[in-house]
């Protein structure tokens, strides 16, 4: 298997590339979507919300936070997790501009 050489690729195909891997499991989609509809920090019930083991839960977690879409802070012995509002915007905002690229006056197909 060969490497992905993103190193050659902007910083912004590289972001946009991350947030579309990111996006694109179910799991994490349901976990972004929860914690909008919560609008507030959330600790423990995630596993019941969303149905999937806590070990599964807490790598989509990593995950999200890795990019920055969630933040979370440690609270005894538990982690509240919540959407990173200035992330969020950022990745909303690059995304738009991206998928509004439109070029079908002149299709060359």
């Amino acid at each position: 298997m060969g490497l992905a050489k993103t190193e050659i690729f902007s910083k912004s195909q590289n972001d946009i590339a991350n947030w579309a891997k990111v996006l694109g499991h179910p799991a994490r989609v349901a976990i972004l979507q929860h914690l909008f509809k919560i609008n507030s920090c959330i600790c423990g019930d995630l596993v019941l919300e969303i149905g999937l083991a806590q070990a599964t839960i807490s790598q989509h977690l990593k995950e999200l936070k890795t990019l920055g879409l969630i933040q979370g802070t440690v609270e005894g012995t538990s982690v509240c997790y919540c959407i990173n509002p200035e992330n969020w915007l950022k990745m909303k905002h690059i995304l738009t501009d991206f998928l509004n690229q439109d070029a079908f006056e002149n299709p060359c197909c």
